[in-house]
């Protein structure tokens, strides 16, 4: 493969011309194809083989401009600061070779053919092993190091591009001198800020793993372009694992990756591209598929998705940040050059808010897919009711199928419990083996003073770590004992079993071999019916109806004081549709205590008279006998996307591709299966289960729903019993002890808890 040049020089055999050198320099990389030190305003066309005219590009204010993507049709697109662009309909830029002319001029100037490469393609010889990386000392129990820049440093990536990276070395006096076991935390956040490590990066440290945190590129002071999950992130994912494993100071030159969210989901994206020297990934509260994150049963989620997409958009921008400023207004010259290229960032919130029916590259983005390809071991912690990144990863538990090994904890409970002490205990137990190779052994000192540190961020006075489990055992009995536990591991009821109410603790726990589990389950069907009843069997034919809720969508279930993500109990308002704004549907109750856990399926039949654009939400509570409602699960369809296989396990199959979309008839009913995504609950003897169906909003903590545009908001029509049997398809757990008395109504994590107040539904027919 060829390394960056100052410029590509043009072999015009075909034409009969001499060579020239154009006055632009064109960087190839991922996926990806740069114009550097070109005339700003200048158009420049990317050609494919075929000698077709792709798009072109106006370079900005400093002659630059960045092909990522590429539109249907040919089009000509301005770029720099303020520049929007969107093509629902393209494609990436594939790999290939490609062309770039220059047609200001006459004759037009030429790149030459380059090649655009895949996140397949090789390293130039030499590349990991020509760079050495030198860090700090780092002490997270004592005072902060009185200079940090000998550890700030850019790697280079395999297009010339460089990253801006912070190396952290343990504790000597806890730790001794290297090697140590090493691990990476690589997001678009600010991992490689000096003066303020990650919480990864903080709390591997703290357990005496040697740290590098890595911006992406286009973030903090990396250089590239910025991107929101592109491949050309994952290939950097893989030259960096590369690189930092060619250190002296690497235990076992193996290295390991941390982080929870972003530094989370970045993992996976790197995993799927295999490092050789990958030796473990801890991924935490992580995306199953980033475009249904941002379409949550193809409705445009304006709440938190998009928020998080702004706010990375203007990190990424120049003066985004104040320590890149603080960087640059220091001499960074490395970090000021880099981010030059800043200005050709897309408006992501804009793109993204044009792919209203998900693009076939959107599979290159999808983790339910790329994980399958994962070898490395893996440590996947995920909370049900995540209010930032949602229950779709439970979906692709069972999709590891190539990793050495799987460890999976899954929980009830909300975005930054992967960092909950317990939790830390557990992922850490897994580095030790696979990473370290050694029998898991917290340090005293840790033991003594690092469990009320950890314990205090989550209100959690006077905790105190487990005891090691292998203490005393040789490396590979402990192992090969370890691999032999089951891989998945539930909490049940995160927050009934602390002594602080709230606090991450499960009221009781069990192990599964997979998820959803196999072999362990039965399945239950329960059958909307007159009265609002949820029965177990087919009733009468009848419809009931709803109005839609335009303001349901702007509606989250917090208080006055909003989200907040670390307080132990949130403020909650948890607020109710008006009468005749949904329709309820409840069970009798229980005779006996039953876990339900999801994936569930609501089989409705619905029908318009008015709009045929519908968006419907159902919410799963349990009602309980003490007369509070908890809140277990929603769902979310836009019912043109209704076409969709319903898999055994009660997974929904749906492609949300145009080609698959058709809107909804006026005046006939329709079925759409909406998904329920994974969830583990007990309902004791003497509750209900309530499935609701309305408008979306209002039952969720952080995702906000935009609403079709109504004139006037329609009534939809739900059918019951007869040829429109609306019903409710979920499995149950069997030889659980669950114990029997009711946790406070305020205990579990994620789940908000209010009076339960009955709705009357609006009977039609």
């Amino acid at each position: 493969m060829q390394r960056p040049v100052a410029a590509l020089v043009l072999v015009l055999a075909a034409w009969g011309c001499a060579p020239f050198e154009p006055d632009f320099t064109v960087r190839p990389g991922v996926e990806t194809a740069t114009v550097l030190d070109g005339v700003p305003g200048a158009s420049y066309t990317l050609y494919n083989r075929d000698d077709e005219a792709l798009v072109t590009l106006v370079a900005d204010a400093q002659g630059q401009a960045h092909f990522a993507y590429v539109p249907p049709a040919h089009a000509v697109i301005e770029t720099g600061e303020g520049a929007l662009f969107a093509f629902p309909d393209g494609d990436v830029l594939l790999p290939g070779e490609y062309e770039i002319r220059s047609e200001d001029v006459d004759p037009a100037e030429r790149s030459g053919w380059f090649e655009v490469l895949s996140v397949d393609s090789p390293a130039p010889d030499g590349l990991y092993d020509s760079q050495e990386l030198v860090g700090i000392e780092f002490s997270p129990l004592g005072d902060p190091p009185e200079n940090t820049e000998r550890g700030f440093q850019y790697l280079e990536m395999r297009d010339g591009v460089l990253l801006s990276a912070m190396v952290r070395f343990p504790d000597s006096r806890l730790y001794g001198d290297g090697p140590w076991p090493t691990v990476v935390e690589y997001s678009g956040y600010s991992p490689s800020n000096p003066n303020n490590p990650d919480n990864g990066t903080f709390i591997a440290n703290a357990m005496g793993f040697a740290t590098v945190s890595v911006n992406m590129r286009g973030s903090g002071c990396s250089g590239g372009v910025f991107d929101v999950f592109n491949r050309a992130q994952h290939a950097d994912g893989y030259d960096i694992i590369e690189i930092v494993a060619r250190q002296d100071w690497v235990l076992n030159n193996r290295v390991g990756m941390v982080g929870l969210s972003y530094p989370g989901i970045s993992q996976l994206y790197v995993a799927s591209t295999n490092p050789p020297s990958l030796g473990a990934i801890v991924p935490l509260s992580v995306i199953a598929d980033a475009w249904e994150m941002q379409w949550p049963g193809g409705i445009y989620n304006k709440g938190f998705t998009r928020q998080w997409v702004e706010q990375r958009e203007s990190d990424s921008k120049a003066g985004g940040t104040d320590w890149v400023t603080a960087r640059i207004e220091g001499g960074d010259t490395t970090c000021e050059d880099n981010l030059k290229l800043s200005s050709q960032n897309i408006d992501f919130e804009s793109f993204l808010r044009s792919l209203e029916m998900r693009p076939d590259h959107s599979d290159d983005r999808d983790l339910r897919e790329l994980v399958r390809g994962i070898e490395a071991p893996v440590f996947l912690g995920g909370q049900w009711q995540d209010e930032q990144t949602g229950s779709l990863f439970g979906g692709m538990v069972d999709h590891f199928e190539s990793s050495a090994d799987v460890k999976f904890l899954l929980a009830n409970g909300r975005h930054p419990d992967g960092y909950a002490p317990d939790a830390v205990f557990r992922w850490n137990e897994f580095l030790e083996f696979h990473l370290a190779e050694r029998v898991p052994e917290l340090h005293p000192g840790i033991k003594l003073f690092g469990g009320g540190e950890f314990g205090k961020q989550f209100q959690m006075e006077g905790y105190r770590f487990p005891d090691d489990r292998f203490e005393g055992m040789e490396y590979d009995a402990a192992l090969s004992d370890y691999l032999a536990e089951p891989d998945v591991t539930v909490l049940f009821e995160n927050g009934a079993g602390s002594e602080a109410i709230g606090a991450p603790g499960a009221n009781f726990e069990a192990d599964f071999s997979t998820w959803p589990p196999a072999g362990a389950e039965q399945r239950v069907e329960f059958w909307a019916d007159a009265d609002g009843t949820l029965a177990d069997s087919v009733g009468a034919s009848g419809v009931d109806a709803w109005r839609f809720d335009p303001d349901a969508g702007d509606e989250d279930f917090f208080g006055p004081r909003g989200y907040e993500l670390m307080p132990r109990q949130w403020d909650i308002d948890w607020t109710r549709f008006a009468e005749g704004d949904a329709v309820s549907y409840l069970t009798p109750p229980f005779q006996q205590t039953t876990v339900l856990a999801g994936p569930a399926v609501a089989e409705l039949w619905v029908r318009t008279e008015e709009e045929s654009e519908v968006h419907v939400q159902v919410t799963l509570t349990e009602v309980r006998p003490d007369g509070n409602e908890v809140l277990i699960q929603s769902g979310w369809l836009r019912l043109g996307h209704r076409k969709a296989t319903v898999l055994d396990d009660l997974r929904v199959d749906r492609s949300y591709a145009a080609a698959d979309f058709e809107a909804v008839p006026l005046g006939e009913f329709v079925r759409a299966d909406v998904a329920i995504h994974s969830f583990a609950h007990p309902v004791r003897q003497g509750s209900r289960l309530r499935m609701t169906v309305s408008a979306p909003g209002r039952d969720h903590g952080t995702w906000l729903f935009e609403a079709p545009p109504y004139d006037t908001p329609p009534t939809f029509h739900l059918g019951r019993g007869g040829d429109h049997p609306t019903a409710l398809r979920i499995s149950t757990l069997s030889g659980l002890d669950v114990p029997e008395a009711l946790p406070d109504c305020t205990a579990l994590r994620g789940q908000p808890c209010r009076e339960y107040v009955p709705i009357a539904n609006t009977v039609v027919e």
